[in-house]
């Protein structure tokens, strides 16, 4: 039989094609195998369709499915397009043909597995034209046939056809090519069957009786497997097992049941007698209080199940791994990119953005950059609905590291280049193209999906390219590539002093950076000066210059938008500075509710209001109201992984008068790496994540004395994390070698609970998000530019009862263990002063002891040492002992 043709699919689309025409010596196959030899399949792309007016549904129908196709024609088309045209495959059947018109029908149900066949008999064309007539009996007979009656037909033997199998079962048989190697071993006539006898003998004694055959590499004859062929037959192994039981011998039993009642005279005396009468009024007392009960309580629940609720973690190992939903790859790119920074679309499911960037080092980039500037850097907006063509490209001027959707408005962005600028879209224009997207809320939703050549004019839609609408000052903006971005929040503003001040506008209108040239910059996206009404020649010009495709929402901040402050963080006792890479404000948290606030609004009443971002200069006008009890400092990780606590507000240098940024208020140096993360939980506002170098450490603002938790070495550095937005004790890290390490603060808290493989390279962004209470993803980038779209489990994203108190709890008891070692260190010192003293006292007191003291304790060690001179001569007989008790030297 012809092997089962495939459904198309995108992938499959490109290469139906090449396939088709790969030699001009294939044969082009045809359906004898379904008895019908006179029928070649083809596939007609929508060129081919138009070129031979074969348009699906419009030329070809289901009243008329067929077309008859000149054979001069077609010998056109294979002189322009060669190889190139659907025609090729039955170049040599065309030529054969004797007619000059072709019949070419329209496989509408793919009968033979492709949308389009031939029929390349003049016989066949006939039948098909013009089809013999069914005598009338047999119409009758057909028509009192039942529908649902099957009629069995008889298999009919064919002739085996030979489709080229035994030509590939040759090719993959293996063959010996190398020649045998054959030995012959001879003894003398004589010695055969002389008795042998076996002795030892010093190796060393007799010359050439020990040869040592050390092992060495043959160049001759090492090969290298560059290629494999692999066959595999993908068919389940099934297994026929049978038992046979006992059985005795067959025995035929029939049972009759029959109720058996009371006659009415019985019934009488029953309702009448006495222990009836007692038995209800005994067990009614019982019944009326269990239908008390049933009432109060569900006696039917089960205690199991609840008993088993808190259990429901990395114990249970039915469900813990993360799962691949859908994976993203831009195909179209010509050189080889990684992603920067992921972040799903506020308002919109299964629309994810990626920024992607140039794999190259900087002297590379360097080298390279002629090259570079021909390619554009965009920004990708992917949807679940087409994992294959991107719905929207945002183009920057140079590759994105970071960027953030506007609280306030999803259709505005800002971004951070490697240059050092800000980049800003407004997508306005473009949201109903990214709204009307049909994406299923799961699997099982999706719908079906049609055979690749019939979506040919959706799927080859051109990718929808949107300028940035402005572009912040290089002179005056970061000096090195941009490493992270916020939105602050809606509820307040600063100003260049840094002081905190109620928002005029109402919606988010400021911006704070940080860069590799150690500064940290607030921006803010409304004119600072009164706009000057303008002449109608000036405008005419601007109208000019500015394409009719970009929005002119930020107009007035392209190549001159400056920061308004600056904060440089001093190390203080030199000149350097730290080079923070991520930042975390105290007001972060609110930007989430401001995301659920934009979640609860209808598209009406968007339609019915002006966007703000349009009239960015009306808020200006309003007084600022100062909010006091406002806190400035925020969290900084650095490329040397420090982690700092400091101020933005600026004060005035008492010497010369200028602004200066305030000292930090702590400073810790517990990664041995580049910090890649710093974030707060999304349930303690105060409890920061940071993950660098070869560890992970939580703090908590407002302890200064270190980490509440910091991890041993890994045995891969971390590239990324991010906290479960769902439960409290749980964060996903991400390693340079593709391994995602889940951290359960509830399980384990010396490492993590477990570790799974996601990619083969360096993972870059992690980024996790909620679709519903039963359905949780997390996007995860790598290095190699795919994005893995992985489905977090139940027992990941549902916390248990007393989780975020148990959390909590943990917090609090590292907290009092650091103030227990802080007290420790104090009383260590305290001690150590004391011992040291101590030893002074004793110094100073034999300093001061009196020169009567000292003489006495001299002749007291001059008496001490002639008693023992005495002794040592006596011992040696120098001298003797006279009876009068004197002393005699001995000559």
């Amino acid at each position: 039989m012809a092997p089962k043709q495939k459904k198309k699919t995108s992938r499959g689309k490109k290469r139906l094609k090449p396939v088709l025409a790969a030699s001009e010596d294939m044969e082009p196959v045809n359906m004898e195998s379904m008895g019908h030899p006179e029928i070649y399949p083809l596939v007609l792309t929508t060129k081919t369709q138009e070129i031979f007016n074969c348009r699906i549904d419009e030329d070809v129908t289901d009243e008329q499915p067929y077309k008859l196709i000149n054979k001069e024609d077609i010998f056109e088309d294979l002189r322009n397009r060669a190889a190139v045209s659907d025609f090729h495959p039955v170049k040599k059947i065309v030529q054969e043909y004797p007619g000059n018109e072709l019949l070419l029908v329209y496989d509408k149900d793919f009968k033979y597995g492709l949308n389009f066949y031939l029929i390349a008999t003049e016989e066949g064309k006939e039948n098909y034209l013009n089809p013999p007539e069914v005598p009338e009996e047999q119409e009758e007979y057909k028509e009192h046939i039942p529908e649902d009656v099957y009629i069995y037909k008889p298999p009919v033997s064919k002739p085996w056809v030979s489709l080229g199998s035994e030509k590939e079962i040759e090719e993959e048989s293996v063959t010996e090519s190398t020649k045998q190697i054959t030995y012959m071993i001879s003894r003398k006539r004589s010695e055969f069957g002389a008795p042998i006898k076996f002795s030892d003998q010093n190796a060393s004694s007799v010359k050439d009786a020990y040869i040592e055959c050390t092992a060495y590499p043959d160049k001759n004859f090492t090969l290298k497997q560059l290629e494999k062929d692999v066959g595999m037959q993908v068919i389940p192994q099934i297994k026929d097992i049978s038992t046979q039981t006992k059985w005795t011998y067959p025995k035929n039993a029939t049972t009759q049941y029959y109720p058996r009642e009371f006659s009415e005279e019985e019934k009488e005396t029953l309702k009448q007698s006495k222990p009836l009468v007692d038995f209800l009024n005994n067990a009614s007392i019982s019944v009326e209080i269990a239908l008390q009960q049933n009432e109060i309580m569900n006696t039917f629940i089960d205690d199991w199940k609840y008993l088993a609720e808190e259990e429901g973690t990395f114990g249970d190992k039915t469900d813990t791994h993360l799962k691949e939903y859908q994976s993203f790859t831009d195909l179209h790119s010509p050189t080889e990119k990684m992603i920067t920074c992921v972040s799903w679309h506020p308002t919109i499911y299964g629309l994810i953005a990626v920024s992607v960037a140039v794999r190259l080092s900087f002297e590379d980039r360097v080298h390279f950059s002629g090259k570079l500037l021909l390619q554009p850097s965009l920004i990708l907006f992917w949807s679940f609905s087409d994992p294959i063509h991107p719905q929207l490209m945002l183009e920057s001027p140079d590759d994105i590291f970071c960027f953030k959707f506007c609280p306030s408005d999803p259709n505005i962005i800002a971004g951070g280049c490697i240059n050092g600028q800000i980049v800003m879209w407004d997508i306005t224009a473009h949201a109903d193209r990214i709204e009307n997207i049909k994406a299923g809320g799961s699997r099982s939703k999706r719908a079906t999906l049609k055979p690749m050549f019939l979506l040919e004019p959706e799927s080859n839609k051109e990718a929808m390219y949107i300028r940035h609408c402005a572009v912040s000052s290089i002179e005056n903006g970061h000096k090195k590539v941009i490493t992270d971005i916020h939105w602050l929040s809606d509820t307040f503003e600063i100003n260049r002093m840094g002081s905190v001040f109620e928002n005029r506008s109402g919606i988010c209108c400021q911006l704070v950076t940080c860069s590799a040239d150690c500064t940290i910059c607030f921006w803010d996206i409304r004119p600072q000066k009164p706009l000057t009404p303008q002449t109608t020649e000036k405008k005419k010009e601007e109208s000019i210059e500015i394409p009719f495709d970009v929005p002119s929402t930020f107009l007035h901040l392209d190549l001159s938008w400056k920061p308004l402050t600056k904060v440089r963080l001093s190390k203080g006792e030199t000149s350097l500075d730290h080079c923070p890479t991520k930042i975390s404000l105290n007001e972060d948290h609110l930007l989430c509710k401001t995301q659920d606030k934009m979640l609860a609004q209808s598209k009406t009443e968007k339609a019915e209001e002006m966007n703000p971002y349009h009239n960015l200069e009306s808020g200006m006008a309003n007084l600022l109201k100062p909010i006091d009890d406002f806190c400035t400092k925020f969290f900084v990780g650095t490329e040397e992984g420090e982690v700092i606590y400091t101020d933005w507000k600026m004060e005035k240098d008492p010497e010369t008068g200028r602004l200066m940024s305030k000292k930090p208020v702590s400073h810790h140096t517990i990664h041995d790496g580049t910090v890649h993360t710093i974030q707060r939980s999304p349930f303690y506002n105060d409890i920061i994540l940071t993950v660098g170098g070869w560890n992970v450490a939580i703090w908590k603002e407002g302890v200064m004395t270190g980490p509440l938790l910091q991890s041993c070495c890994a045995p891969k550095r971390y590239t990324s994390g991010h906290w479960s937005l769902t439960r409290p004790g749980v964060f996903y890290i991400g390693r340079e070698d593709g391994y995602i390490d889940i951290w359960d603060l509830l399980e384990k808290t010396h490492e993590p609970a477990q570790s799974q493989n996601i990619c083969i390279t360096m993972i870059t962004y992690i980024k996790p998000w909620i679709f519903s209470s039963k359905q949780q993803f997390i996007a995860t980038a790598d290095y190699y530019g795919t994005l893995h779209i992985l489905e977090i489990p139940w027992t990941l994203s549902r916390p248990s009862t007393n989780e975020m108190a148990s959390v909590n709890h943990y917090f609090e008891r590292e907290v009092k263990h650091l103030e227990y070692v802080e007290q420790r260190k104090k009383i260590r010192e305290q001690e150590k002063k004391e011992m040291e003293l101590e030893m002074a006292k004793k110094k100073v007191k034999t300093y001061q002891k009196s020169k009567e003291q000292m003489q006495a304790e001299l002749k007291m060690d001059y008496e001490s040492y002639l008693e023992l001179e005495k002794t040592v001569l006596i011992n040696l007989g120098l001298i003797k002992v006279t009876e009068k008790g004197s002393y005699m030297e001995v000559m």
